[in-house]
Protein backbone atom coordinates (compact mmCIF):
# COMPACT_ATOMS: atom_id res chain seq x y z
CA UNK A 1 0.00 0.00 0.00
CA UNK A 2 1.11 2.95 -1.01
CA UNK A 3 2.20 5.73 1.94
CA UNK A 4 3.27 9.45 1.48
CA UNK A 5 4.74 11.29 4.36
CA UNK A 6 5.40 14.99 4.76
CA UNK A 7 7.33 16.47 7.23
CA UNK A 8 9.68 19.99 7.91
CA UNK A 9 6.66 22.10 8.41
CA UNK A 10 6.31 24.82 10.51
CA UNK A 11 6.17 28.52 12.11
CA UNK A 12 8.80 31.22 9.87
CA UNK A 13 8.70 34.73 9.71
CA UNK A 14 8.45 36.61 6.48
CA UNK A 15 11.54 36.42 4.28
CA UNK A 16 12.57 33.00 5.87
CA UNK A 17 12.92 29.54 4.72
CA UNK A 18 11.46 25.95 5.03
CA UNK A 19 12.48 22.48 3.52
CA UNK A 20 9.54 20.06 3.17
CA UNK A 21 10.42 16.45 2.78
CA UNK A 22 8.22 13.62 1.43
CA UNK A 23 8.82 9.97 1.86
CA UNK A 24 7.39 7.60 0.18
CA UNK A 25 6.90 3.95 0.88
CA UNK A 26 4.81 1.20 -0.84
CA UNK A 27 5.67 0.85 -4.10
CA UNK A 28 8.38 2.09 -6.67
CA UNK A 29 7.74 5.61 -7.47
CA UNK A 30 11.29 6.25 -9.77
CA UNK A 31 8.77 6.52 -12.51
CA UNK A 32 6.07 8.50 -10.90
CA UNK A 33 5.75 12.10 -11.30
CA UNK A 34 5.85 13.80 -7.80
CA UNK A 35 3.91 16.99 -6.90
CA UNK A 36 3.63 19.35 -4.24
CA UNK A 37 0.08 21.26 -3.56
CA UNK A 38 -1.10 23.71 -0.72
CA UNK A 39 -4.46 24.59 0.85
CA UNK A 40 -5.00 27.96 2.70
CA UNK A 41 -8.45 27.94 5.30
CA UNK A 42 -11.24 28.32 3.15
CA UNK A 43 -9.71 27.97 -0.50
CA UNK A 44 -9.54 25.20 -2.51
CA UNK A 45 -6.43 23.20 -3.11
CA UNK A 46 -3.73 24.64 -5.98
CA UNK A 47 -0.58 23.62 -7.44
CA UNK A 48 2.47 24.33 -6.00
CA UNK A 49 5.16 22.59 -8.08
CA UNK A 50 6.17 19.23 -9.58
CA UNK A 51 9.13 17.40 -10.89
CA UNK A 52 9.15 14.69 -13.82
CA UNK A 53 10.22 10.97 -12.63
CA UNK A 54 13.68 11.60 -13.99
CA UNK A 55 13.77 14.86 -11.91
CA UNK A 56 15.03 16.58 -15.55
CA UNK A 57 11.94 19.46 -15.41
CA UNK A 58 10.52 21.17 -12.52
CA UNK A 59 7.16 22.82 -12.84
CA UNK A 60 5.74 25.91 -10.68
CA UNK A 61 3.13 27.82 -9.93
CA UNK A 62 3.47 31.53 -10.90
CA UNK A 63 3.16 32.42 -7.15
CA UNK A 64 6.03 30.61 -6.02
CA UNK A 65 8.57 30.88 -8.99
CA UNK A 66 11.89 31.84 -7.97
CA UNK A 67 11.26 31.51 -4.58
CA UNK A 68 10.40 27.51 -4.63
CA UNK A 69 12.99 24.85 -5.88
CA UNK A 70 11.83 21.00 -5.95
CA UNK A 71 13.90 18.09 -6.18
CA UNK A 72 14.17 14.16 -5.65
CA UNK A 73 16.02 11.52 -4.83
CA UNK A 74 14.89 8.58 -6.30
CA UNK A 75 17.18 6.07 -4.80
CA UNK A 76 15.57 7.06 -1.38
CA UNK A 77 12.30 7.66 -2.49
CA UNK A 78 12.16 10.92 -1.27
CA UNK A 79 11.49 14.49 -2.74
CA UNK A 80 12.00 17.94 -1.07
CA UNK A 81 10.25 21.61 -1.66
CA UNK A 82 12.90 24.21 -0.02
CA UNK A 83 10.96 27.25 0.19
CA UNK A 84 12.54 30.73 0.22
CA UNK A 85 11.33 34.06 0.50
CA UNK A 86 8.32 33.28 2.18
CA UNK A 87 5.48 35.87 2.29
CA UNK A 88 2.35 35.12 4.47
CA UNK A 89 0.27 34.46 1.90
CA UNK A 90 2.40 31.08 1.60
CA UNK A 91 0.67 29.87 5.12
CA UNK A 92 -1.06 26.81 4.20
CA UNK A 93 -1.39 23.18 4.47
CA UNK A 94 1.23 21.62 2.14
CA UNK A 95 0.72 18.30 0.38
CA UNK A 96 2.97 16.31 -1.47
CA UNK A 97 0.77 13.58 -4.02
CA UNK A 98 2.49 10.96 -6.56
CA UNK A 99 1.11 10.32 -9.91
CA UNK A 100 1.57 7.20 -12.34
CA UNK A 101 2.06 10.00 -14.93
CA UNK A 102 5.88 10.96 -14.91
CA UNK A 103 6.21 14.11 -16.86
CA UNK A 104 4.98 16.04 -13.40
CA UNK A 105 1.13 17.22 -14.13
CA UNK A 106 -0.33 20.89 -12.62
CA UNK A 107 -3.87 18.67 -12.23
CA UNK A 108 -4.88 17.40 -9.12
CA UNK A 109 -6.91 14.61 -9.87
CA UNK A 110 -4.21 13.25 -11.88
CA UNK A 111 -2.34 12.59 -8.43
CA UNK A 112 -3.87 9.47 -6.53
CA UNK A 113 -1.82 9.16 -3.61
CA UNK A 114 -1.21 11.75 -1.40
CA UNK A 115 0.48 12.68 1.95
CA UNK A 116 -1.75 13.59 5.21
CA UNK A 117 -0.04 17.33 4.78
CA UNK A 118 2.06 19.55 7.03
CA UNK A 119 1.50 22.97 8.33
CA UNK A 120 3.08 25.87 7.00
CA UNK A 121 2.46 29.22 8.79
CA UNK A 122 4.22 32.44 7.66
CA UNK A 123 4.58 35.63 10.21
CA UNK A 124 4.43 39.04 9.06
Amino acid sequence: QVHLVESGGGLVQTGGSLRLSCAASGGTFSTYGMGWFRQAPGKEREFVGSITWNGSRTYYADSVKGRFTISRDNAKNTWNLQMNSLKPEDTAVYYCAAAKLGWGTSRLNEYPYWGQGTQVTVSS
